[in-house]
């Protein structure tokens, strides 16, 4: 008798940071691994690496902000790879800068990655699942998808609506009988290349508001969510304590922030010249 096919999984934004790091995992589990991303060598080099491990691998270079340009990449991924069982939304980016400062081009280029991105790529994955009436579709999220924070207003817009897009979708699904389910998974900060080449209008180099985690713990509980596929997981102590947290004390929070989360997204170094890793109000 014939083996099955090894699952299939796409992953938008596949070629660095979390998305890379998901690659890897879902790879060492026996995935075959589509990867959707615009930066050409990233995209390569991820491609190249799970191959190495003996990966079947089909990169496609693409901007998550078009939506005619996924759904091509889609069914060319299902066409070469087989049927996907598994899209993960992680495209994104960010300006780190005081709304004052935001031009209006600034803001909608954010809200076309990571808010039409995720969109237009759970568009896509409910093309290719709805016939066949299953699959997982994760939307890689954040606690600033519930609290905001300070010189991030443009990024943390966008989590909102992928938040209150994916909670629309999930009854849709629900009402429906569907068999394809849906999690949001909320992280917390996370050590990623994007606070080295998203655009950046503070007076030092922004890093992640402290404690900050390497991706192969998002990575993991990305995996983890497939074969019991909650409605959320909010990932670490921080991301409950902010969720939560906003929920109960919203006005303190807010006060929290403006005196803690400003300096907390800049670089400090110590003498050794290594940036501290200290904690945060959550």
């Amino acid at each position: 008798m014939d083996e099955p096919n090894p699952p299939v999984v796409v992953i938008c934004g596949g070629s660095a940071g979390v998305g890379r790091a998901t690659a890897h995992r879902f790879a060492a589990a026996g995935y075959r691994v589509g990867l959707l991303a615009r930066g050409a060598q990233a995209l390569a080099d991820t491609e190249d690496e799970l191959q190495q491990r003996g990966t079947r691998t089909l990169g496609i270079g693409v901007d998550v902000a078009d939506a005619a340009a996924v759904l091509e990449a889609a069914r060319r991924i299902e066409h070469e790879l087989g049927p996907v069982q598994v899209w993960i939304n992680c495209a994104m980016t960010t300006v780190f800068s005081p709304v004052r400062q935001l031009s209006a081009e600034e803001i909608q280029r954010v809200t076309s990655v990571t808010y039409l991105g995720t969109v237009h790529g759970t568009m896509a994955a409910l093309a290719l699942m709805e016939p066949r009436d299953r699959g997982v579709i994760i939307q890689v999220g954040s606690a600033l998808a519930y609290r905001a924070i300070p010189l991030q207003a443009a990024y943390c817009g966008a989590k909102f609506a992928v938040r209150g897009f994916t909670d629309s979708l999930r009854c849709e699904l629900l009402h429906a009988r569907s068999g394809i389910r849906v999690c949001m998974v909320q992280l917390p900060a996370i050590n990623t290349p994007q606070f080295d080449w998203a655009r950046n209008k503070l007076d030092k180099r922004p890093q992640p508001v402290p404690p900050i985690h390497d991706p192969d713990v998002a990575a993991r509980a990305i995996l983890s969510v497939v074969r019991r596929t909650p409605r959320e997981l909010w990932l670490g102590a921080a991301s409950v304590k902010a969720i939560v947290g906003t929920c109960l004390m919203p006005g303190l929070l807010d006060r929290l922030l403006a005196r803690r989360a400003c300096t907390g997204q800049m670089t400090r170094e110590d003498d050794d010249g290594q940036r501290p890793d200290r904690g945060f109000i959550f």
